[in-house]
């Protein structure tokens, strides 16, 4: 098996169709299909499972494409790294993003890299937590922020900082001038949150059971522009991050943070344990922190609470 072959394989994967992937690669089908078969006999296991609707991995299959693309990445820095020299760092590093830490982060990170280390290329996936947490346990991600306190197996968490958590919309509720508003008068209000497999919405439940409130949610909906575009319309409220209510595009929502208890997450940077890391995933690593401690006096949650 060599390094070709390993390409292959992603592009089947990322395809998730052999004519798909053998168009993309500029190469036949058959040939495509033979260098597979190739890969399983040498393996001997099968990697993909193939029916009507395209392939998919096999149990084997998804470990080898964890590998593989960790493999073509560093063979990818290699070649950079000699053609630039040892000391010029080059690259692609796969970041994802939830949506609220995109929204303070995204833009500083791009420009602080751009700046710093040209060489390495950045490709950003801003999504839920839920999907972010999916592409890195598949491989798809070198490092990811979520929103986690302790180390998982198999997951390194370095801890950043903790996201306080506001109330979108509910403009008929307590002080509408206000910077936030206490979680008692959430009681019973129309409330619109991810589904009960997002961490947010355990974290709510939990707050509010633990006060002994009545959490009406009218809606599980696994879409931040649909819940904040619903709190805007004055449909329902939504509870969302706090740093959602600083960009542009949601400058006119009204947006206040929870007191009473306060509630916070906390925010983290993970990435697998099974996949090296390259020196470019350490240089995007370290920026971050970097970028983070810089950024401290808006992300620290004390900063807020001096608006209480």
């Amino acid at each position: 098996m060599d390094i070709r072959q390993m390409r292959y394989f992603v592009a089947c994967v990322d395809a998730g169709s052999l004519s798909k992937a053998a168009l993309a690669l500029s190469i036949s089908q058959p040939s495509l299909s033979q260098q597979i078969s190739e890969m399983e006999n040498d393996l001997g296991a099968p990697l993909l499972v193939r029916s009507y609707s395209g392939v998919a991995p096999t149990e084997a299959g998804s470990t080898l494409y964890r590998h593989a693309q960790s493999i073509i990445k560093q063979f990818a820095q290699l070649r950079g790294d000699v053609k630039r020299g040892e000391h010029a760092l080059s690259g692609q590093v796969a970041v994802g993003l939830p949506t609220s830490v995109a929204a303070v982060l995204a833009v500083p990170l791009f420009e602080r890299m751009r700046a710093k280390y040209p060489g390495i290329q950045l490709q950003i996936f801003e999504s839920m937590s839920g999907y972010l947490n999916e592409l890195l346990a598949n491989g798809r991600l070198d490092i990811a922020v979520l929103f986690r306190e302790t180390e998982t197996r198999g997951v390194t968490v370095a801890p950043l900082f903790s996201e306080r958590l506001a109330v979108h919309g509910a403009a008929w509720v307590g002080n509408t001038r206000a910077k936030t508003v206490p979680l008692a008068l959430l009681s019973g209000v129309p409330l619109v949150l991810p589904g009960r497999s997002h961490g947010l919405r355990l974290l709510v439940e939990r707050a509010f059971d633990s006060a002994g409130l009545d959490l009406n949610v009218v809606a599980d909906i696994d879409s931040l522009p649909t819940m904040l575009e619903l709190a805007r319309r004055g449909e329902a409220a939504t509870i969302l991050s706090g740093f959602l209510g600083r960009g542009k595009a949601h400058k006119d929502l009204l947006a206040r943070y929870l007191v009473s208890p306060s509630l916070e997450r906390s925010v983290a940077l993970c990435r697998l344990n099974s996949v090296p890391q390259t020196a470019a995933s350490r240089a995007v690593q370290d920026c971050m922190q970097q970028l983070v401690a810089e950024m401290a006096p808006t992300l620290d949650t004390a900063a807020a609470r001096r608006g209480d």
